[in-house]
């Protein structure tokens, strides 16, 4: 039997209820609803765990590929890709080797992965790959905190039991740094804090935004 390349099946079951509860807790639907706003035509999705981005994908969207690599949670995907409102195609696969042919998609969605993959980098410039030139990525993730004792904070619980506990999860990552680094040109971003209220937790900081590809990479 081949053992998949991530395989979290008790943090998976912990993050499916987590997940559903922040929707409107936490207030983590309405930014689902503006990161995917807008897009048109063939996206996919890295990253897609449960599935909760699909019910925001806009008519515009004619197919969804979504690529999730733990099994408990990609067979979550595939019971509300049938709910969606757009095609929903969830497949296997880890956002460092997309199976999936190049210039193939009009956008890309990367929705609180780049935290936990093994290699940021590596799996955005597969993004890059796949996107035709000018596509868009939308992307809302976990980022470094800007104060300096938060920030402190997540690099002790990133080198120690964050990433253990949590799938993987890294709180301290750039994902702005890494993606123009990847070769994107980021197009607009805003930074947000989830939830909004409360106390500030090492996961509150959040980016959301636009990138592209450019249309010539010389």
């Amino acid at each position: 039997m081949t053992r998949d390349p991530v395989h979290h099946p008790l943090f998976a079951r912990f993050y499916a209820r987590v997940s559903t509860v922040s929707e409107q807790k936490a207030g983590v639907a309405a930014y689902r609803r503006e990161l995917l706003d807008g897009l048109s035509g063939r996206v996919i999705e890295v990253g897609a765990g449960n599935g909760l981005n699909f019910a925001h994908y806009p008519a515009t969207v004619s197919e969804v590929v979504a690529i999730e690599p733990e099994r408990v949670l990609r067979r979550m995907a595939v019971e509300a890709g049938l709910r969606a409102g757009v095609p929903v195609d969830v497949v296997p696969g880890v956002a460092e080797a997309l199976p999936v042919k190049s210039e193939a998609f009009d956008g890309a969605v990367a929705s609180l992965v780049l935290c936990s993959v093994r290699n940021p980098r590596r799996s955005l410039e597969e993004l890059r790959r796949v996107l035709r030139p000018g596509g868009e990525l939308r992307f809302f993730e976990h980022t470094r905190a800007p104060g300096r004792v938060l920030e402190a904070t997540q690099r002790v619980l990133d080198a120690t039991v964050w990433p253990r506990m949590f799938g993987g999860c890294h709180t301290s990552r750039d994902p702005l740094a890494v993606i123009e680094a990847a070769g994107f040109e980021v197009v607009t971003y805003r930074r947000a804090r989830v939830p909004e209220r409360g106390v500030l937790l090492p996961m509150s900081p959040h980016v959301l935004g636009v990138a592209r590809r450019p249309l010539s990479d010389g």
